[in-house]
């Protein structure tokens, strides 16, 4: 399955894209918002993980573009942010995540079990 993560903490990119990369995934890592629509128009993944604090375009603004985009609205997209707040977490999920996921509240291995799920359902 082809994965796209937008993470502009590099340490938890590569982490992310290690752990999924030994199941046989195919894993893009984009470390700010304008790669992060590139690489999804090039990929077209099965799944994207999104943070939303990022560096020239903020995640709200990827995932709002994502979703307007014909050949890509239907790929799922889990959100994984330090961003907290019940309103950014509304609108996420407004805006059309899929999931969402506070970092400081779920254990890496909890993200990537959540991510697979995603995976499953995308088929």
């Amino acid at each position: 399955m082809k994965i796209l993560i937008v993470e502009d903490e590099e340490v938890l990119a590569k982490v992310i894209q290690e752990k999924l990369e030994r199941t046989g995934d195919d894993v893009v890592i984009a470390s700010d918002g304008e790669r992060a629509i590139v690489a999804a128009r090039e990929l077209v993944p099965d799944v994207i993980v999104l943070d939303l604090l990022l560096p020239k375009k903020s995640g709200f603004e990827v995932l709002k573009t994502l979703k307007a985009d014909e050949e890509l609205k239907l790929v799922p997209v889990v959100v994984v942010s330090n961003l907290g707040e019940e309103s950014d977490i509304k609108h996420a999920m407004e805006l059309g995540a899929t999931d969402y996921y506070v970092k400081a509240e779920h254990p890496i291995n909890e993200i990537i079990e959540k991510i697979k799920e995603a995976l499953i359902r995308s088929k």
